[in-house]
């Protein structure tokens, strides 16, 4: 691996946050960001054990003081002047299906300080080292990508904390991507309209076949597709379904 800029994820499990990481991995040094160490020991062992490089850092992406000490970290590790090639934010607040007359307001403020205050503090923190990517002439312009989901263009009932949180991000993803698209880094916002297809949905829609989730690899490689588009065409917004998927 000869990349000097490193690619960062936010908010990774054993999902599609593990999927991104495993896609960027194979061109470039990933910093992996969960609050929680278990969901990246284990992929940063796996990427480090075959030829990557990983490296996992407990942060919640909620908290400034958290944010500030990953950056911290991220600069210790790979020096003040690493630049990055792209960074994902794939972190999320709960997803909760409730009568809005029984949502907690502490249940209602994680979902905005996960998605939208969380959004803004990885975006406060990455952009710099995108910047210096630019700076750096990295291959590919430099990307930061969203993951959105149905609830970020639709807010459907019973589902008020979550579509808050998802429409204020999409929103921050639209204001960046006006302000540094001009400045050499590629944003983009990803609706995920559907279920994925990762352990915790094992359940879910299992009597309509695998083609009725989407593929968390299949997500990667749509945001690997985003950060190689070149200046003349970037995407800001797609928008990714199962082909069964009713919309």
């Amino acid at each position: 691996m000869t990349s000097k800029l490193i690619a960062i994820v936010a908010g990774v499990g054993p999902g599609t946050g593990a999927s991104v990481a495993r896609k960027f991995a194979a061109t470039y040094p990933v910093v992996l960001l969960a609050r929680n160490p278990e969901n990246f020991e284990s992929l940063a062992k796996e990427i480090n054990s075959s030829g990557g490089k990983a490296v996992g850092i407990s942060t919640d992406i909620s908290d400034p003081s958290s944010v500030k000490n990953a950056v911290e970290s991220i600069k210790k590790e790979f020096g003040s002047d690493v630049g990055a090639a792209a960074a994902i934010f794939n972190a999320s607040g709960g997803f909760l299906r409730k009568p809005f007359l029984e949502v907690p307001e502490e249940v209602f403020s994680k979902s905005l300080d996960v998605s939208a205050k969380g959004g803004f503090l990885f975006s406060q923190a990455s952009l710099p080292f995108l910047l210096k990517g630019v700076e750096q002439k990295s291959q590919y312009p430099p990307t930061l990508i969203f993951t959105g989901a149905t609830a970020s263009v639709k807010a459907n009932a019973l589902m008020s904390s979550f579509a808050t949180g998802k429409w204020a991000l999409r929103a921050l993803s639209q204001s960046l991507a006006r302000e540094f698209g001009p400045q050499g880094v590629h944003v983009s916002h990803a609706i995920i309209d559907g279920v994925i297809d990762i352990p915790r949905t094992k359940e879910r829609l299992k009597d309509q076949g695998p083609e009725a989730k989407l593929s968390a690899d299949g997500i990667a490689n749509d945001y690997w597709w985003l950060h190689t588009q070149p200046v003349t065409n970037f995407t800001w917004e797609i928008d990714l379904r199962p082909a069964v998927e009713k919309w």
